[in-house]
């Protein structure tokens, strides 16, 4: 695993996700990116965070960010091992898991199993967020394909971090459709995140394929 850092204090890593099975659309080897602002060092989607990042998170006040609840991933290790707070949208409500994905009341269950040792357990501090909010770090939150799976931008370092909204999936940039129904999905997304090509944006950061410019963007959001 190498670390790319594509400006100063900005970096971008892959690692395998444990979970994945071949029979899933993207790459085993998912993208992770940290942020460092010199007081804070914001771990993006981590994944086997490279050890020169845990030694300056051990040195800044470390902030695990998630732009969907089920991209945790190593959150839960890493609120163990630096006691960050863990900023995320909340997880799917069984009325959330019935409206999306059409399934039935006794398989909704109680709702998402995503983080519950974070939000149901109480092991680490939760600071959830929603479209809309800006985080205390600089970082503005965006409406991604659900409410949940938000879209980030950095604003001190002019990136925007994708979670599973813009995806690379072997086809090139694109907007995920996969778990949407209706038909008027792409253009509810895309309006949404079209205030994005307003901003003087340098990096476009994918968690499912890599870092990308500001023309893949333009482009996808067309």
């Amino acid at each position: 695993m190498s670390t790319q850092e594509l400006q100063d204090g900005l970096w971008h890593w892959r690692a395998p996700h444990p979970d994945w099975r071949p029979s899933e659309p993207w790459d085993p080897n998912v993208s992770s990116y940290a942020v460092d602002d010199g007081k804070h060092l914001i771990l993006v989607d981590p994944l086997a965070v490279p050890d020169a990042l845990l030694a300056l998170a051990a040195e800044r006040e470390a902030a695990v960010v998630l732009t969907c609840p089920w991209h945790e991933r190593d959150a839960r290790r890493l609120v163990e091992a630096l006691g960050a707070p863990v900023y995320t949208p909340l997880p799917d409500t069984a009325e959330d898991l019935m409206r999306k994905f059409g399934v039935t009341a006794e398989r909704a269950g109680d709702g998402s199993p995503d983080l519950i040792w974070l939000l149901r357990e109480g092991q680490g501090e939760a600071r959830p967020f929603v479209p809309g909010d800006r985080l205390p770090f600089g970082v503005d939150v965006y409406p991604g394909q659900w409410p949940n799976d938000t879209v980030l931008w950095i604003e001190g370092h002019r990136a925007v971090i994708s979670g599973d909204t813009l995806v690379d999936f072997g086809r090139g940039l694109e907007v995920n459709l996969r778990w949407r129904r209706d038909a008027e999905a792409r253009e509810e997304i895309v309006s949404g995140l079209r205030p994005l090509l307003a901003l003087p944006v340098e990096h476009l950061l994918t968690t499912h394929g890599g870092p990308m410019d500001l023309a893949a963007l333009e482009r996808v959001l067309s």
